[in-house]
């Protein structure tokens, strides 16, 4: 079994991650309702109310990159 680095940085709240990209909080909760194609296999997942996704999910579903890698 792999082991998984939650200090990883490209793991993100929804929260942290609207804010990194510059949209709505609610939209990756949305895009994940509405849209859920658009996010790759294991991009995103809800642990009790909290909803986590990846740099690359949101990549993905925003059509941007990382802002914070330039």
């Amino acid at each position: 079994m792999s082991k998984l680095n939650l200090n990883n940085p490209d793991i993100l709240s929804s929260k942290e991650a609207a804010n990194i990209w510059g949209v709505n909080t609610d939209y990756v909760r949305t895009s994940i309702k509405q849209s859920a194609n658009k996010w790759p296999k294991g991009s995103w997942r809800k642990f009790g109310r909290q909803l986590v996704v990846t740099a690359e999910g949101m990549e993905k579903a925003t059509g941007k990159k990382d802002p914070r890698k330039k």
